[in-house]
C-alpha cells in the first residue's frame, strides 16, 4: 500500500504512543521489520512547539522516511501552523491525532474528545489538508470507534475525512471511555473499511502473528498498526510481517541479538535525552524488554536504583549475559486467550 507518493514496504505499522514513540525507538522498530511507524503526538500550540520536550519529540536525525509526525490540538489555524512548522522541520505525512483517550488531552478538548464535537473536527481535518496540500503532503488520521458505546461515530466522521482529503484512517477499535480497557472490537473498524476508499489501519490488541491475520481477515483493512506489543519485543514486526507473507514463523530472537538490540537502542536514546533525563525514561523500556524473561522482575527493581547511564547499560549487559549462559533463545510469548463478545470477533478467533 501506499500513502500519497510514499509506497510501504509492509502492511504493518508502529502506533504513535506519547513517552514511547520517540526518534531511538521508531528506528529501531523499522529496522526490526515495521513500514511505517508515526511519532508520538506534538503539540500545536505555537508557545509549547519550541520547548525542549516537544523538539526531542520531532527530532528525526537519520530516521529514513517516510517521516510520520502526529499532531495534536484543537484550534483549526493553529493545527495548520504546525502542520507547517512539521513540514518545514522534515515531516513528510501529517498524522491528525483523534484517538488519545488520556484525561490531560480530552480536557481540553483534543485527541479522541474531538469526535464528540464533528463539526470542529472536521474544521481542523480541513485546515490541515489545506495547508499540507500545495506542499504535497498526504494527511492521516487515527480516531477510535467514537466517545463511548452510545456513541460510536467513526464511520461518519471517516467518511467526512476522506470527502475533504485525508488519504488513510487509522481506526482504535475501542471508544475513548474505554481507554484501554476490555476487548478491542472489529465491527466498527470493518464497517469504515466497508464504507471507504482510502486505506484504513486496523488498531487495538494485535500481539501476534496470528491476530494480525485474524484481524486483516475480519475487517478487510489494508494493514494493522501495532502499539503496546511492541513494548519491550520490536521484533514483532518482523514476526508479523514474515507470517503475513509465509505463513511460518521465525525463530525467537537469540538471547545475544536482543542483547545487542538493547545496548545500541539504549545508546541512541541517551544521546536524545542525555545522562539525567535518559538513565530515567529508559527505565521502562528495559523493564519491558525483561519483564517476561527469568530473573526479570529482580533485575527490574536493582535497575530502578542505578543513578547513571553507565552503571544502567553495564546491568543491562550484565543480565543478558548471565541469560544467555541458560537460554539460547528467548521464550515464544504465550498466546492470548481473547473472549469475544461480538459476531465479528467469533469470526476472527475462528479464522486464527
Amino acid at each position: 500500500m501506499n500513502i500519497g507518493p510514499y509506497v510501504l514496504p509492509n502492511a504493518c505499522f508502529v502506533a504513535p504512543m506519547a513517552g514511547v514513540t520517540d526518534r531511538p525507538f521508531r528506528q529501531l522498530c523499522k529496522r526490526l521489520g515495521a513500514g511505517y511507524a508515526v511519532s508520538e503526538m506534538v503539540t500545536s500550540r505555537p508557545d509549547l512547539m519550541r520547548s525542549l520536550k516537544t523538539s526531542q519529540r520531532a527530532n528525526h536525525d537519520g530516521e529514513p522516511g517516510p517521516i510520520a509526525v502526529q499532531i495534536a490540538g484543537t484550534d483549526a489555524p493553529m493545527m495548520a501552523d504546525a502542520a507547517r512548522y512539521n513540514i518545514d522541520r522534515g515531516a513528510q505525512i501529517i498524522d491528525i491525532n483523534m484517538g488519545c483517550p488520556a484525561k490531560k488531552v480530552c480536557n481540553k478538548w483534543a485527541g479522541s474528545a474531538l469526535m464528540q464535537d464533528e463539526a470542529l473536527a472536521l474544521s481542523i481535518v480541513s485546515a490541515v489538508v489545506q495547508a499540507c496540500a500545495p506542499l504535497g503532503v498526504p494527511v492521516t488520521l487515527k480516531m477510535r470507534t467514537g466517545w463511548c458505546q452510545a456513541s460510536k461515530n467513526a464511520v461518519q466522521l471517516a467518511r467526512a475525512a476522506e470527502s475533504a482529503g485525508v488519504q488513510m484512517i487509522t481506526v482504535h477499535g475501542r471508544t475513548r471511555e474505554q481507554s484501554y480497557r476490555g476487548q478491542a472490537e472489529y465491527d466498527t473498524i470493518a464497517a469504515v473499511k466497508a464504507a471507504l476508499r482510502i486505506p484504513v489501519v486496523a488498531n487495538g490488541d494485535i500481539d501476534s502473528p496470528e491476530k494480525a491475520r485474524a484481524v486483516l481477515a475480519a475487517t478487510g483493512a489494508d494493514a494493522v498498526m501495532i502499539g503496546r506489543a511492541a513494548q519491550g519485543r520490536p521484533w514483532i514486526f518482523r514476526e508479523i510481517a514474515h507470517f503475513l507473507a509465509t505463513g511460518e514463523h521465525l525463530a525467537q530472537p537469540l538471547v545475544a541479538e536482543v542483547k545487542h538490540l538493547l545496548l545500541a537502542h539504549l545508546q541512541d536514546h541517551y544521546s536524545l535525552y542525555g545522562e539525567f533525563i535518559g538513565v530515567l525514561s529508559a527505565r521502562k523500556h528495559i523493564g519491558w524488554y525483561v519483564r517476561e524473561l527469568p530473573g526479570g522482575e529482580a533485575f527490574r527493581t536493582h535497575m530502578n536504583t542505578l543513578p547513571d547511564c553507565q552503571m544502567q547499560w553495564a546491568a543491562v549487559a550484565e543480565f543478558f549475559d548471565e541469560l544467555n549462559t541458560h537460554m539460547d533463545r528467548l521464550p515464544r510469548p504465550a498466546p492470548a486467550q481473547p473472549e469475544p463478545d461480538n459476531e465479528l470477533n467469533n469470526k476472527m478467533e475462528t479464522l486464527q
